[in-house]
């Protein structure tokens, strides 16, 4: 964790010397709550970062499942309490228009993403590109925008089967790319997705082939 808080660091820095802005798009799950700690003691202008969701269970903040609750209460304190978390959740009547509402906050950055940090789940999902799931296609669009996603349930998705997602376009522009993992089994999952087959059985495989200098992280 605290050697991907460096190079984070060290990109959001850049970012913000060039232009007077950074944004970090933030994955949701345990696996990187180490890194969100280490990142919030970091000496940034955090008021002039931004910090989008990479993606989101149709949840409001505060509710079980929220990747927003989740980023909120592992990087926005200490030096990072200012950072600007930009969720992907709203009222909206239906996910769908939720997608439009989310898009246009992502608009509103006016810039590539910085770094996105992802995760990667035991069926080889990564942000919420499940394998076979209903709207996976356009998830994996090369454009830059945020799309409703309906997964098929497993033991991975549990209940929340309507997400909120970056497309493939939204990630594959940042200036870094981080997939961090833990444990035996997820490493041998990334085994397999690094092998040739199709992309809608291991989603994964979107990122891996679209940014073959993506940083893996992995610790047991």
């Amino acid at each position: 964790a605290a050697r991907v808080a460096d190079v984070i660091e060290a990109q959001l820095g850049r970012a913000l010397a060039e232009r007077g802005r950074a944004a970090l798009g933030a994955s949701g799950g345990s696996t990187p709550a180490a890194l969100y700690n280490a990142l919030s003691g970091r000496k940034l202008d955090w008021a002039r970062v931004s910090v989008p969701l990479a993606d989101e269970r149709w949840v409001p903040p505060g509710a079980d499942g929220s990747n927003e609750t989740f980023v909120r209460s592992t990087l926005q304190q200490g030096k990072a309490a200012q950072a600007d978390i930009v969720g992907l959740w709203s009222d909206a009547a239906t996910p769908e228009a939720g997608a439009v509402v989310a898009a246009q906050r992502l608009e509103a950055l006016e810039s590539a993403l910085d770094v996105v940090v992802l995760g990667m789940g035991t069926d080889g999902h990564t942000a919420s590109w499940f394998p076979h799931a209903q709207g996976l296609d356009d998830a994996l669009l090369e454009k830059t925008g945020v799309v409703h996603v309906k997964a098929q349930q497993s033991d991975v998705t549990g209940k929340h089967l309507d997400r909120l997602t970056l497309t493939l376009g939204a990630v594959m522009t940042a200036r870094f790319v981080c997939l961090l993992i833990t444990g035996d089994e997820k490493r041998a999952v990334l085994e397999r997705a690094a092998a040739p087959g199709p992309v809608a059985d291991m989603p994964v495989r979107a990122i891996l082939r679209a940014r073959p200098d993506l940083w893996v992280c992995w610790a047991p």
